[in-house]
């Protein structure tokens, strides 16, 4: 869907289209991200990217594309992502190939190393209820681990318990295959 359906509302200040726009818009925004989660603080950055959206709105021009504004805001995050990253010496290895394309579809830019397949292998071998409750966790689009727990008749404590076993099992099947991880992964 094109988001920019709501780009002449934003730009006469209502903010009911952009209450909408945001709805649709903050998921991608938040992918946009994924590679700077260690480094900055991403809701603030967020936070800021989109205030910075509302402000600079009514003079936003279209490029003929879809969700032009949506693609606005991924550049204004990464942008401040970088900015913070690099104001906390704190260096990011990312790939910068049209990252709001791949925000907006839900797809990543990773390059198909070894480490990618490796962690796809891993996560593969899982299977049960660590299996669904990590995957719930991977696709969540900002839900709560209540509201992901739910549909799989898990309680909360447990849900979480069986993350965090997924994650041990994945550690070591990584760690079995010579990849060592930091003790913070």
């Amino acid at each position: 869907m094109d988001l920019d359906i709501y780009l002449e509302g934003i730009q006469a200040r209502d903010e009911q289209a952009f209450a909408a726009w945001l709805a649709g818009a903050e998921p991608a925004v938040r992918r946009s991200l994924r590679p700077f989660a260690s480094s900055v603080d991403v809701e603030a950055v967020i936070q800021e990217a989109l205030l910075r959206v509302w402000v600079l709105a009514p003079k936003h021009s279209p490029d003929g594309k879809t969700n032009s504004l949506v693609r606005l805001a991924v550049r204004i995050a990464r942008n401040l992502a970088v900015d913070e990253a690099r104001r906390m010496n704190r260096l990011v290895d990312f790939d910068d190939t049209d990252v709001s394309t791949d925000a907006l579809h839900g797809t990543d830019s990773f390059p198909d190393s070894l480490l990618h397949r490796l962690v796809r292998f891993c996560m593969d071998q899982l299977t049960g209820k660590p299996q669904l409750a990590l995957q719930a966790r991977l696709t969540a689009e900002g839900e709560s681990d209540t509201q992901l727990a739910m549909p799989l008749g898990m309680a909360v404590n447990t849900f979480r318990k069986n993350v965090s076993r997924a994650r041990k099992a994945v550690r070591q099947c990584l760690e079995d295959r010579g990849i060592k991880l930091q003790e913070y992964l």
